[in-house]
């Protein structure tokens, strides 16, 4: 079967996308097989692929593939997240177009748009993966909002209530004031921003012309002020007991409070203390029993609380309100500072502390196993460094506020009656029951406005997907629980990771996953986050039709070590195409041979050996890299191998010569051995290139049905031959320095040189073979005893070779060894620094020192060799 001149990245996608799909590869059922589970991290159901999905889910891919190869159950499980503040905000966004209000229509027929704008719109990004090519069960595809995952939101809260482990308080919570809705802490971004920090001062009431000078960066809280604290040893203050003192602006009489928790060093000493804006202020107000005045609407505008600028937006009071602080004598100083920001990570919207009467999680005791179970290495994580930062969170966990008040989301499985008390359950019948039981009043039922938070659904998902809370014995959960790998970014290994091992050990008695592979960030040429806003990131599926879905899958994991940021640039997907080309074109030379049936010459045997150990090796080594999640190292260790080992030596051994105007035909036993190669090859290859491996190993062969590469067993590694292959290593070494002595001296390459050793060699017959064959060097003659007048001296590792030369220049021969000698000296010289380091030696692996005093010994073989031929030139 003839194959194209080029390799044609969209025929192949979709050609064998298809192929795979309408075979059945990705679908799993329990069988019994080892199982291979993978749930995806579901991207919102708002969302298109970025550069992000692309690298977390080519590794996804690429372990699946793996898997399958290696005779698993592999089962990659997809699906989308609802994406409550996202998705709410898009819809109100396309209903404000048509001029339609979300609070003039109602719930239910919110609900009823944002359900029909997901059918329409949401699951745009699962398309977009099957252009990547991922291996994704899509007939198991979940959605967070799906009933029976919301049957287990529900379910969970209501549990969680019944265990204690959810209640609801009036706390301070962080508040967005575009989505107009509760955030946790997880999801507030603090930035570094340039502010003003504002010195203004109180008149103490009663006195004569006395005042207390506070500072602050917010002085339109000014208004909500209940009190100004003082430290208790704090001389400046203390005859200022009992006093109060007069808020600028509209004179409210507050009290002096006095408390340890001021910092008598920062600023003046005086903090105002403002407790419904403010977390620490609200537990200084808690403490000192102190009025709380609400000055600000859920949408940041000032409410009539605040006395003055009602219905203003906050940062234009700001200003305002600096200038009416300025002309009336209550502002001293302004000075410029650079502060933290919080941010909602959604909006963008600065955070205002709020008070608020929310739902919360008690996170402490569900986080003492799921910290036990990454300690114990029951869960791992990749890389290790980030066991102390997923640590430090579980110690110092805060409870989690799940209700947000929007729509689009699980409705919160709380009821109230008309007294204000609560019934936690699923309807609003058993709700009545309740309060009927608790002897309460059964008028005024309804059911809580809020929904829980996205996370709130995630977490569950290892377990949710499997119907695990429907049927917690189903033939699903018990087969692919706990799942085996679970890629995602580092940025949510709390939010998320650390969640789902909390509802796994809560709920299944077992972690969700036994691996977690945290990807880093991929960043631009300067280093920049790569973001829609900046304007720095490509659309994937423009990489994609440019350099091919396995050009692109390549560049994205060519340089991408878990945890490490992806420097990214377009070059790395042209090498990812360019990698493609070179494949394609090694097999179109060899599909280009004839066969004939004749004598392997021993050059050939010696090459096949050569080439079947290294693959041997490689795979082993390979497996090693696995199963530490050095993936993108694994890449680079395939690409080695075919590129250097199989294009640049093997084929360049084997390749039939060209004579009499025509390329003469290759014995049948190495066309065959090399086939074989090209399929292993393939294989180690596939998870990172299925497009091309496909294409190509259909080219190889006649496939019968169902001897797809996808399915194909991957290869077994082994300890390969390691003397052959140090053997073949130096010839081919020898053959690179024979090459440069005809380059320097511009020899053609088709002049025979006599090539011969000055004393013993490594080499035997069927590897000088390759040296004649590679270097055209004819047969390699005996030893020299040392090297002849009329030939220079080239070195493979220490043994020295003498190469004859049509005329030689002694001088400049001299010359040239004594510049490699001073070298030799010299690097010498650093080895025995290094091994006369008594530090280093204790402390240096054995292989190391093995390595070091290697480099000692062969050092001075050629020096020795090099004086000796110095003596014959001079």
């Amino acid at each position: 079967m003839e194959i194209p001149k080029r390799f044609e990245p969209k025929e192949a996608e979709e050609k064998w996308y298809r192929h795979w799909m309408e075979t059945g590869y990705f679908r799993s059922v329990p069988d019994e097989r080892e199982p291979y589970t993978v749930v995806i991290p579901p991207p919102n159901v708002t969302g298109v692929l970025h550069m992000g999905h692309m690298l977390n889910n080519t590794i996804q891919d690429v372990l699946v593939r793996r898997a399958r190869m290696q005779g698993k159950n592999a089962c990659w499980v997809p699906g989308t997240d609802h994406a409550s503040i996202a998705t709410e905000a898009k819809v109100v966004r396309l209903l404000g177009e048509q001029g339609i209000k979300k609070s003039a229509i109602g719930r239910e027929e919110f609900l009823k748009h944002a359900f029909a704008w997901k059918e329409k719109y949401g699951g745009v990004i699962l398309e977009q993966l099957k252009k990547l090519g991922a291996s994704c069960d899509w007939e198991r595809t979940r959605f967070t909002m799906e009933p029976d995952l919301s049957d287990a939101v529900i379910d969970v809260f209501i549990d969680l209530h019944k265990k204690g482990l959810v209640y609801r308080g009036l706390r301070m919570v962080n508040w967005d004031p575009v989505a107009l809705t509760a955030v946790s802490d997880e999801e507030v971004i603090h930035k570094e921003v340039n502010s003003k920090l504002y010195y203004l001062r109180y008149a103490v009431e009663g006195a004569l012309d006395e005042w207390v000078t506070i500072a602050t960066t917010r002085p339109e809280t000014i208004l909500g002020d209940t009190a100004v604290a003082v430290h208790p040893e704090d001389e400046r203050y203390t005859h200022l007991k009992g006093k109060r003192v007069l808020v600028p602006l509209i004179g409210r009489s507050i009290p002096v409070i006095f408390d340890a928790y001021v910092e008598r060093e920062f600023g003046t000493g005086a903090l105002k203390v403002t407790p419904a804006h403010d977390v620490n202020d609200y537990e200084l107000g808690k403490k000192h029993q102190l009025e709380t005045i609400d000055i600000l609407e859920p949408n940041g505008t000032l409410s009539p609380a605040a006395q003055l600028y009602i219905g203003e937006d906050r940062f234009v009071v700001r200003k305002k309100i600096a200038k009416q602080l300025e002309a009336e004598g209550y502002l001293v100083k302004t000075e410029d500072i650079v502060n933290k920001v919080g941010t909602s990570e959604r909006t963008d919207a600065v955070i205002e502390p709020r008070l608020s009467l929310q739902w919360f999680v008690k996170m402490s005791e569900l986080a003492k196993p799921a910290l036990e179970v990454v300690k114990d290495g029951r869960v791992k994580l990749h890389p290790q460094k980030f066991v102390n930062t997923y640590t430090y969170w579980m110690e110092n966990v805060r409870d989690w506020c799940i209700s947000r008040q929007l729509w689009w989301g699980q409705r919160i499985p709380a009821w109230y009656n008309d007294a204000g008390d609560a019934a936690v359950c699923r309807t609003e019948a058993e709700a009545i029951a309740q309060f009927k039981a608790a002897g309460q009043s059964t008028n005024g039922i309804h059911q809580d406005e809020d929904v829980v938070d996205t996370w709130f659904s995630s977490w569950l998902w290892p377990i949710s997907v499997f119907d695990g809370f429907k049927d917690p014995d189903n033939a699903d959960i018990k087969y692919y629980y706990p799942t085996n790998d679970l890629v995602t970014a580092p940025e949510i290994l709390f939010f998320w990771v650390a969640r789902m091992i909390m509802a796994g050990m809560e709920y299944r008695d077992e972690v969700p996953f036994k691996n977690v592979y945290l990807t880093g960030i991929v960043r631009d040429k300067i280093g920049r986050k790569m973001s829609k806003s900046l304007g720095n990131s490509p659309d994937p599926l423009d990489l994609i039709a440019k350099y091919g879905a396995d050009g692109v899958r390549v560049g994205m994991l060519l340089t991408s070590p878990a945890g490490n940021d992806l420097p990214y640039d377009d070059s790395l997907c042209e090498q990812g195409r360019n990698f493609s080309n070179k494949i394609w074109n090694a097999f179109r030379l060899v599909k280009g041979w004839t066969v004939a049936q004749q004598e392997q010459p021993a050059g050939h045997a010696a090459a096949v050996a050569w080439m079947r150990s290294r693959v041997d090796r490689t795979t082993a080594e390979l497996d090693g890299l696995y199963d530490q999640f050095r993936i993108s190292e694994a890449l680079m260790t395939t690409y080695k191998l075919i590129w250097d080992d199989l294009c640049s030596w093997y084929l360049e051994s084997i390749k039939p010569a060209y004579a009499e105007g025509a390329s003469q035909p290759i014995d049948a036993a190495t066309y065959e051995a090399t086939i074989g190669l090209f399929e292993d090859v393939l294989c180690l290859l596939h998870p990172y290139m299925p497009f091309l491996t496909e294409d190509l190993w259909h080219h190889l062969r006649e496939r019968k049905e169902g001897e797809d590469i996808i399915v194909a067993a991957w290869p077994k590694g082994g300890a390969g031959d390691a003397k052959l292959e140090a053997e073949v290593q130096h010839a081919f070494d020898l053959v690179s320095a024979v090459r440069a002595v005809r380059n320097e001296r511009g020899l053609s390459p088709k002049e025979p040189l006599q090539v011969g050793p000055s004393g013993s060699t490594p080499l035997s017959a069927a590897s000088a073979a390759l040296v004649d064959k590679l270097a055209n060097t004819g047969a390699l003659a005996g030893s020299f005893g040392s090297i002849p007048a009329g030939a220079t001296a080239v070195f493979s590792g220490a043994t020295e070779y003498a190469v004859l030369l049509p005329q030689m220049d002694a001088a400049a021969e001299a010359k040239k060894a004594e510049e490699e000698l001073t070298y030799l000296r010299g690097f010498l010289s650093s080895v025995e620094k290094k091994l006369g380091n008594e530090r280093f030696v204790s402390g240096a692996p054995p292989q190391v020192l093995e390595n070091e005093r290697k480099k000692k010994a062969d050092a001075e073989a050629k020096i020795k060799a090099l004086e000796e031929r110095l003596a014959v030139l001079r």
